[in-house]
C-alpha cells in the first residue's frame, strides 16, 4: 500500500505548472491587498467622517463582509451575480471577492491607527493654518502608519493564505493546481506538503519584509524617544 514517495515529493516540489500557482497567489495577494487597502482608507475615512449616514453606511459594509464568510460571498459572487446578469471571469471573481472582504478588515486598523492620533495635533495643524487635507497627509497618516504596520503585516500573512479559498470557483492559485496534480498523479499527501512548504515560504519571506518595515518606519520615533533620555 502506498503511503509516502520521497521522490514524489521532490519531483512536484520545483514543479513548473505548481510553482506558477505559487506565483498567482503571489500576485492575487498583492492586488488584493492594493485594492483591499485603497478601499479600506476610504471605509475608515468615512466612519470617522462626522456624517452619521455615512457612518452608518460605511458600518453596514463591515458588517456585511466581516459577518459572512468569504467562501460565500466568493459564490454569491462567481455564480450568483449572473443570475441578474452580472458575470465576472475567475480572476475578476476572485479578485474582487477578496478585495472587498480584506477591505472590511483593513478598515478597522486604518480606523484605529487614525483613531490612535491625539486630536491635538490635529488642531496644531489646523492653528498653523494648514488646510484639513494638508493635516491628513504631514501629520495623521504619517503617525498613524507606523502604528497600522503591524496589523497589516498580519493581514497580509493571513491574505497570502485566505487565497487558497479561490480554489472553490476554479482559480488557478496554488492550491488548486495542487489539486488538480493530485487527480491526475494520486500523490495526495506529497503534493499537499509541497503546496504547504511554499505557503510557509511566501509567509516566512514577508514575515521578514514586515520585520524590517517596522525597523524603518519605528527608527525616528526610537532615535526621539532615545534623545529624550
Amino acid at each position: 500500500m502506498h503511503i509516502w514517495s520521497w521522490q514524489g515529493f521532490f519531483d512536484y516540489l520545483f514543479n513548473p505548472f505548481l510553482l506558477e500557482g505559487a506565483l498567482t497567489t503571489l500576485w492575487l495577494t498583492a492586488a488584493s491587498l492594493v485594492c483591499g487597502l485603497a478601499l479600506g482608507i476610504v471605509v475608515a475615512l468615512l466612519r470617522l467622517s462626522g456624517n452619521k449616514w455615512l457612518a452608518a453606511l460605511a458600518s453596514f459594509y463591515c458588517w456585511i463582509f466581516r459577518g459572512t464568510p468569504l467562501l460565500v460571498q466568493l459564490l454569491i459572487i462567481y455564480t450568483g451575480l449572473p443570475l441578474f446578469g452580472v458575470r465576472f471571469s475567475v480572476t475578476q471573481a476572485a479578485l474582487l471577492g477578496l478585495a472587498l472582504n480584506e477591505a472590511a478588515y483593513l478598515s478597522e486598523i486604518v480606523r484605529s491607527g487614525i483613531s490612535a492620533v491625539g486630536p491635538g495635533q490635529r488642531e496644531a495643524g489646523l492653528a498653523l493654518g494648514l488646510k484639513k487635507i494638508q493635516v491628513f497627509r504631514t501629520i495623521t497618516w504619517p503617525q498613524a502608519f507606523r502604528i497600522i504596520i503591524p496589523p497589516l503585516g498580519n493581514s497580509v500573512n493571513g491574505l497570502l493564505k485566505t487565497t487558497s479559498v479561490a480554489s472553490v470557483i476554479s482559480m488557478e492559485e496554488l492550491l488548486r493546481r495542487t489539486q488538480i496534480l493530485i487527480q491526475e498523479k494520486f500523490l495526495v499527501l506529497e503534493l499537499f506538503l509541497a503546496a504547504a512548504f511554499w505557503y510557509l515560504v511566501m509567509t516566512t519571506v514577508w514575515d521578514l519584509v514586515q520585520r524590517q518595515l517596522e525597523k524603518r518606519y519605528g527608527r525616528a520615533y526610537v532615535t526621539t524617544a532615545a534623545d529624550r533620555r
